[in-house]
């Protein structure tokens, strides 16, 4: 998730998207995406286990900054919210 284009980034792992999107979204978890204001869905993963998306989301919390900006762009170049896309 992102505050804007190339702006503040955040990774998380759900085994609810569209839930943990909407509560991200509507700042209804205090902490980091509320108070750096992270709202929009910018790039997404799908995975068979959650031991899987939780051993990428530490790999990537471990990446540069700039790497993480590539992975958003080689999806999501426009950096749209993707919200839209998983609520339908």
């Amino acid at each position: 998730m992102a505050s804007r284009v190339r702006g503040t980034l955040y990774t998380g792992v759900t085994s609810n998207l569209p839930a943990r999107t909407y509560q991200h979204k509507s700042h209804l978890i205090p902490g980091f995406t509320a108070k750096y204001d992270v709202r929009l869905l910018v790039w997404y993963e799908v995975h068979a286990s959650m031991e899987a998306a939780i051993l990428r989301e530490k790999k990537i919390k471990e990446w540069k900054r700039a790497w993480k900006i590539e992975l958003v762009e080689t999806m999501n170049p426009e950096w749209r919210d993707l919200y839209r896309e998983i609520i339908r």
